[in-house]
């Protein structure tokens, strides 16, 4: 890529609802979405899609098939993976780097694989009730598939709910080492490599997320906030006990996938499809 496309791809990107849309074809990978679902997901017009989306595929960013009544829309990887080598070419004065040693996006390759312990994030907006029940029980339910959990806020309350503990506790589980923190702590050169980051409120995954370094997959499984719940007991315990059995039915969905032998976009469409159950 030379330095003209280079300036349209990112112009074609600079406006909020052309950004959005190429966000959501990234996440809909090859299997792609129609200009009805992309509206739907942006909220916009019809007849202002159709402009923003013409943009995009001027840019070579998307490209446009038609399957009988539809027009499907799709990234075009190949463009986005030389836009980004383009802009990576003369990282640290030509040395290499991280930056230049990055794969690039492939969205059809395996996404599990047997060898490799698959680190998941649960994020919340408050990282004291649901996402801490989430880590919990994918720490329980997947370590025999490899599976280690995290969890984290947006804006963190800095105190773990006392029923969420109470919770685990009389489900046998183990209560020690959770602790409320921010999502930041998950974006540094020290933090694991994320392979998944679901999100369990509505308010984290409206919010703005920090780029998650290695392109993790990432699933809305938003669900009532049981922390609103404050009296009488009775009604607090049912709220946690409610979203506790949700949350762990939902891991034991994603945990009986065969997620070994599904590509990364087969895999995305399933965990996000539980999220919806």
């Amino acid at each position: 890529m030379d330095q003209t496309n280079a300036v349209r791809a990112m112009g074609a990107l600079a406006q909020t609802h052309r950004l959005g849309a190429y966000r959501a074809l990234v996440v809909a990978g090859q299997q792609g979405l129609s200009a009805g679902a992309i509206a739907e997901q942006l909220s916009v017009s019809p007849a202002a899609l159709s402009f923003h989306l013409k943009e995009l595929m001027f840019a070579e960013l998307v490209t446009q098939t038609r399957d009988g009544r539809n027009l499907i829309y799709r990234t075009a990887f190949d463009r986005m993976n030389e836009l980004v080598a383009f802009l990576t070419s003369n990282c640290c004065e030509g040395r290499p780097c991280g930056l230049q040693a990055a794969a690039p996006c492939d969205c059809r390759k395996t996404a599990m694989t047997e060898e490799k312990t698959h680190n998941v994030l649960f994020v919340c907006t408050g990282n004291s009730a649901r996402s801490i029940l989430a880590e919990a029980l994918m720490n329980s339910l997947g370590r025999a598939k490899g599976f280690k959990a995290f969890s984290a806020g947006s804006d963190p309350k800095g105190v773990v709910h006392p029923w969420a503990l109470k919770t685990l506790e009389r489900h046998l589980m183990p209560v020690e080492g959770f602790r409320s923190k921010s999502w930041e702590e998950f974006v540094g050169p020290d933090a694991p490599a994320l392979d998944v980051v679901f999100t369990v409120c509505d308010q984290a995954a409206g919010e703005v997320c920090p780029v998650w370094p290695g392109q993790p997959m990432t699933a809305h499984w938003g669900m009532p906030d049981p922390a609103t719940v404050t009296e009488p007991d009775a009604a607090v315990e049912k709220a946690f006990l409610g979203t506790f059995v949700t949350l762990r039915r939902r891991i034991e969905l994603m945990l009986s996938l065969p997620l070994h032998s599904l590509d990364k976009l087969a895999i995305q469409r399933e965990v996000k499809s539980i999220g919806t159950r």
